[in-house]
């Protein structure tokens, strides 16, 4: 399905889990007085409802329906973002390894990502969208009039996930970590539907070697250049 025209402004930044999308996102968000869309947030969703009602991931028709129909909301508080489940806050499961992976494994069917299409561009609303996620420059929001690809190397990508999961109490393998990030990145661009990729007009930026603070001028000096800032 092609994209909809958006009378509303959308900035669509995309790329891998670890690039730093999400805290750019937020901090364009909150300079710029926008909307923020964690695309990804939505199908750990899906992961986890799927998981606590026992459906079998095999099972298409069922994850479609529920894709469709599951309960959530999201708050802002305090700078930070709240996830409701169904009522229940699910912020924090939704970060782990386990809620990825499930994500992962609903985000390559057609059929769930078809009915979640609609739910992500309702959050195109004034005075403007930050959409974060994987094919938000490239389906969802395909005539945004900036698209920007974050990446990074995938062992950079773990070890920022090891720091984070540290400073957590969380004592994970940073070998298993470069490991669990490139099957991802395998699963996500290689699946049929929207694959991960930057869009043809997308602005590339390698953060590998870079602060956030050095990511986000970088992006305010693009937004300048097209007065959108």
């Amino acid at each position: 399905m092609a994209a909809e025209q958006s009378t509303v402004t959308v900035i669509a930044i995309d790329g891998p889990s670890g690039a730093g999308k999400g805290t750019l996102c937020r901090r364009l968000a909150s300079r710029l007085g926008y909307h923020y869309l964690d695309s990804g947030a939505l199908y750990r969703l899906l992961g986890l409802a799927a998981q606590r009602r026992g459906i079998d991931f095999a099972n298409h028709a069922a994850l479609q329906v529920l894709a469709e129909h599951m309960d959530i909301q999201f708050k802002t508080e305090h700078d930070r973002v709240v996830v409701l489940l169904e009522g229940e806050d699910v912020s924090r499961e939704l970060r782990t390894e386990q809620t990825g992976a499930l994500a992962s494994l609903v985000a390559v069917v057609p059929a769930v990502r078809e009915a979640l299409l609609q739910r992500q561009r309702d959050f195109a609303r004034p005075p403007g969208l930050i959409a974060d996620g994987r094919d938000m420059g490239t389906v969802v929001f395909s005539d945004a009039p900036l698209k920007i690809y974050l990446t990074a190397s995938a062992q950079e990508r773990a070890a920022r996930r090891h720091k984070e999961l540290l400073e957590k109490g969380e004592n994970v393998s940073l070998a298993a970590l470069v490991e669990q990030v490139s099957a991802r990145d395998e699963r996500d661009m290689n699946r049929d539907a929207s694959p991960l990729r930057p869009a043809a007009d997308a602005v590339q930026i390698d953060t590998s070697d870079l602060s956030i603070e050095e990511v986000m001028q970088s992006v305010l000096s693009i937004l300048s250049l097209k007065n959108m800032a």
